[in-house]
């Protein structure tokens, strides 16, 4: 029952998160509205790279995104540092799709198999799902409000 929660969580936080971010018309993903650091385009390559890092990267899983993600998207970066373009909008939203069918796929049979320390303090894999759909729905907010905005 636990596992079947967790994963609907992250289901629905994911699937509304990427409903929004779909919802921004082209010619104002990269658009940084007053009052904002990042673009949506920046948020959505974000919640991708960021997942990764705290479901697979903090459980010592393979991580399959390219490094320059990091660069691009992790904690601390700017869309205002960016050298080139950043990956596509549509090849974005499509590896969300699939690291959430990785994530079910990897981990369907494990929320409760330990980690290693982390600074989440999540103690297995579920706990770390859990963080990410925390992390997932500040996200959820931000968008909502830079769209409100935008339009």
């Amino acid at each position: 029952m636990r596992n079947d929660f967790i994963f609907h969580i992250l289901d629905k936080h994911l699937e509304q998160f990427i409903e929004l971010v779909e919802s921004c018309p082209e010619d104002k993903r990269k658009v940084v509205p007053e009052g904002f650091v990042n673009s949506i385009h920046w948020h959505l390559g974000h919640v991708l790279t960021v997942t990764e890092f705290h479901v697979f990267g903090l459980s010592e899983q393979p991580l399959v995104l390219p490094a320059k993600y990091q660069e691009l998207f992790a904690y601390g970066s700017r869309q205002s540092h960016w050298q080139g373009e950043p990956p596509a909008w549509d090849i974005l939203i499509a590896q969300l799709k699939e690291q959430r069918n990785q994530i079910h796929e990897l981990l369907k049979d494990k929320l409760e198999a330990p980690v290693k320390d982390n600074f989440l303090k999540g103690e297995n894999f579920g706990e770390l799902i859990v963080s990410t759909v925390l992390h997932l729905v500040n996200h959820l907010g931000i968008v909502w409000a830079m769209l409100k905005i935008l339009k």
